[in-house]
């Protein structure tokens, strides 16, 4: 049985391997218990590797750092392929406010774990570690890890200060974050009702995605117009996407002509209702209910010859008699104007007779195979080119190295971009949500798993000691004060939505647990919309503060 005794606690590649499978599997077990609606998540898997870490096995080293980086760097790279079309968009109207609260965050936190630095005497190598883990944001711990790398000439006990900080504030980081939007919502008296109420009014004013709304034709100036000369005297694109004549439904082109007393059902953003009403007719709460032979379906653009040309070029409507009323890509609904090109992966919502409907099908692809199959090279292409750009440094004076993007910054930079352009000539940079979630879900899980594993040794003893409480109570410094500053600019200065207000406080955190408790709270996926719309700058920003603080203070 020698053979099963070193797989158990020899120091080979096989036994360092095993034991990580096994540490991830009880880490996600132990993420899943709830206490009180709370849980550790995915963090559970870096407390089963502290466990283990602290057994007093040995791990081969080499082994554990090349996983914990390869971990990393997939985690990050599918974080920006699923999020790069959001990231883009988050700089545009109501998206700048919301970056730039959170930006007052992130340099709130780096203020704070400055001064604990300056007045407490604790080393930066370990605050850089605490401040990760007091806003729950791994990319950040292993940014600062490989910077200090860089610097610290070899130093393998200075190198697990990181992760051995990271590990400690950690718990305590999810409670305060949720701690701060429990007691923001107390200081503010808010009333979750009410803060609904008013959200869902104020996204239906400022939300982009096209709305439907059912117009009767009253104006005498348009009757006898065609559809198409009425869209050459109203500012801005709309669509009719179906018309009401007498009782029977009409598949409508540009060509079609329009009679008093029409109902018109017209996709618009929401701003727009208005201008056409004006022009059209009444709007009407009449119900538009699409005859039988008539039907609405879904369909995958996965066919090559129809990505990359415009909705206007492939006139479906004239050609097929078909409408396309919906274009969503990455989550995000479109308005599927005659310009809009149509990408791999997009999912367009179309209305017409259910034969013009499978010739429609025939010719965007809706191949569900080639949907979800995982196109490597464009993957590692991807990878590749990110890693490349982390490695270019960028000079700073007065800083110990260089600035660089790094494992962390660098894939993450390009799959930002690579998902916002979706294609360059033959590589499509889509990755399906299963691919994605696979893959971002096997990184994060080896990333913590070595982490744990690396600081194990340490952990317990450090935890109970002295050391261990200041560690503790600069982790909820470091968490608590800024959010509750930002809450209160939010909420007095910027008059936000208390529901937006706690996606944006746990997207600042990039903390899932924590929208989750603002979700469960809420009873709805509001705080999902200011979450999703900082998340991936706060990543990146997290990234580079995080390199910044070692090089600052590590000199």
């Amino acid at each position: 049985m020698k053979w099963f005794n070193d797989l158990l606690f020899g120091h080979s590649v096989a036994h360092t391997i095993f034991i990580l499978s096994i540490v991830i599997f009880s880490g996600i077990l132990l993420g899943k218990i709830k206490i009180k609606g709370i849980s550790l998540s995915i963090g559970g898997v870096m407390f089963a590797g502290i466990i283990f870490g602290h057994s007093g096995m040995g791990f081969n080293a080499e082994v554990l750092d090349f996983v914990r980086d390869f971990g990393l760097v997939l985690f990050v790279y599918t974080i920006g392929a699923q999020a790069g079309p959001v990231f883009f968009a988050s700089f545009r109207k109501e998206g700048i406010a919301l970056n730039l609260l959170v930006t007052g965050n992130i340099a709130m936190n780096l203020l704070t774990a400055s001064l604990i630095v300056l007045l407490a005497g604790l080393p930066a190598a370990v605050v850089v570690g605490i401040l990760s883990g007091a806003i729950t944001n791994t990319p950040g711990l292993g940014a600062a890890q490989e910077a200090l790398r860089g610097i610290s000439g070899g130093n393998s006990e200075i190198q697990q200060y990181p992760g051995l900080g990271y590990a400690i504030a950690y718990p305590f980081g999810i409670i305060g974050i949720i701690g701060s939007i429990i007691l923001s919502s107390k200081l503010f008296r808010i009333n979750l009702e009410k803060e609904s109420a008013a959200f869902a009014e104020e996204k239906s004013k400022t939300d982009g995605a096209p709305v439907e709304h059912s117009m009767v034709v009253m104006n005498q100036g348009i009757d006898g117009k065609s559809i198409g000369k009425l869209k050459s005297i109203i500012d801005g694109e709309f669509m009719i996407t179906g018309i009401c004549r007498e009782g029977e439904f009409v598949t409508p082109t540009d060509a079609s002509i329009l009679a008093k007393g029409d109902i018109l059902r017209v996709l618009c953003r929401s701003e727009q209702i208005k201008d056409i009403a004006l022009m059209v007719g009444d709007i009407t709460e009449l119900d538009f209910t699409v005859p039988t032979r008539s039907l609405s379906r879904d369909f995958n653009v996965t066919n090559k010859e129809t990505q990359k040309k415009p909705l206007g070029k492939l006139d479906f409507a004239e050609r097929l008699g078909v409408n396309i009323v919906k274009v969503e890509r990455a989550g995000f609904e479109m308005f599927p104007s005659a310009g809009l090109k149509l990408c791999f992966g997009d999912t367009v919502t179309a209305t017409g007779p259910e034969s013009a409907l499978a010739e429609l099908e025939k010719e965007l692809g809706n191949s569900e195979k080639d949907l979800e199959h995982p196109n490597l090279v464009p993957i590692f292409i991807g990878i590749a080119a990110g890693i490349i750009i982390g490695m270019v440094p960028f000079y700073i004076p007065g800083l110990a190295a260089p600035v660089k993007l790094g494992i962390a910054g660098g894939p993450l930079l390009v799959a930002l971009v690579l998902s916002r352009i979706r294609k360059i000539g033959p590589l499509n940079w889509h990755l399906s949500t299963s691919a994605n979630l696979i893959l971002r879900e096997m990184g994060i899980t080896l990333f913590l798993a070595c982490v744990g594993i690396k600081c194990g040794e340490r952990f317990f003893s450090t935890l109970f000691s002295q050391q261990g409480v200041l560690w503790i109570v600069s982790a909820l410094a470091i968490t608590m004060i800024p959010l509750m500053l930002t809450a209160l600019a939010g909420r007095y200065l910027m008059k936000m939505n208390f529901l937006t207000l706690s996606g944006l406080m746990a997207g600042g955190c990039t903390d899932p647990p924590a929208l989750s408790y603002a979700c469960q709270i809420s009873k709805n996926d509001a705080p999902l919309y200011s979450y999703a719309a900082v998340y991936s700058y706060v990543m990146f920003m997290r990234i580079i503060t995080a390199q910044l603080f070692i090089l600052i203070f590590c000199k």
